[in-house]
């Protein structure tokens, strides 16, 4: 695998209809069943040096349309690494207090400490999306959040953080499958809102959305990632590889000790 074959490049225009949501690039499952330890061991190790280190962070965003798997991702890709050096969280709609601010004020206390993983299900992104798709900014408010996100994002890495960010692309008869299975099964229906059937409608809006944010705010130090997500084992078996060459990349090293161990004895 060859993680620069999702990444999206800046400049570079892209149509969602011609990337397939499906394609496993003759990966099997048992394959990626057989990898998963062993990638879960290294994330744990780099995890371990990175929150002993605390130079350094790793903000992972993901974004996708209802049912498109970020919850399963969180799951999947973090399961196993040491809770204290990992955050996640999920943004909702804005609260009244939320909506009195500029829109990325909610967002920056929640961005990982140096030594921290931070998971955002669902972030920033949001504003230009739903806000868009439902008339609530108009097209020139769109670009220059998207200036703004950019400047953001530049602030973040200037302090030590690198950004992953993540479009889980899902195709739309995948996600009437999912819903379906969320109806069928009482321990998921609570999952399930009526307000996805309406979002549903909109697919070509969200589609023209998510195209201009991908190619506005992709940049070469906080790159979107564009994965195929109908599979879900391949859709965890890729994020897991990229975070694992990134924090590879980052290097992240224990402190050196103030002490010498060979002179501390025990009694």
């Amino acid at each position: 695998m060859k993680s620069d074959d999702y990444r999206v490049r800046p400049g570079k225009k892209i149509s969602l209809n011609d990337v397939p949501t499906d394609d496993a690039r003759g990966c099997t499952k048992e394959e990626a069943l057989v990898r998963k330890p062993q990638l879960l061991l290294h994330l744990t190790k780099l995890q371990e040096r990175l929150y002993a280190e605390e130079k350094q962070s790793l903000l992972v965003v993901l974004q996708t349309r209802d049912a498109g798997g970020k919850d399963g991702t969180v799951k999947h890709v973090f399961t196993g690494l040491n809770p204290q050096g990992v955050n996640v969280t999920p943004f909702k709609e804005p609260t009244p207090v939320e909506q009195g601010h500029d829109f990325l004020w909610r967002v920056h206390p929640h961005t990982p400490a140096a030594g921290m993983i931070g998971i955002f299900n669902r972030s920033y992104y949001e504003d230009v999306l739903v806000t868009r798709v439902h008339g609530e900014v108009r097209t020139g408010e769109v670009e220059r959040r998207f200036e703004q996100i950019c400047a953001f994002e530049e602030l973040l890495q200037s302090q030590g953080t690198r950004i992953l960010k993540f479009h889980l692309h899902i195709s739309k008869d995948e996600q009437k499958q999912r819903f379906q299975e969320r109806l069928d099964n009482p321990e998921k229906q609570w999952k399930f809102s009526a307000n996805d059937l309406s979002e549903r409608k909109l697919w070509d809006e969200y589609t023209g959305a998510y195209e201009d944010m991908l190619r506005s705010t992709t940049t070469d130090t906080a790159p979107w990632y564009v994965i195929p997500a109908d599979r879900k084992w391949f859709r965890n078996d890729v994020i897991s590889r990229i975070v694992l060459e990134t924090l590879t990349d980052m290097d992240p090293q224990f402190p050196e000790v103030t002490f010498d161990p060979k002179t501390i004895h025990l009694r």
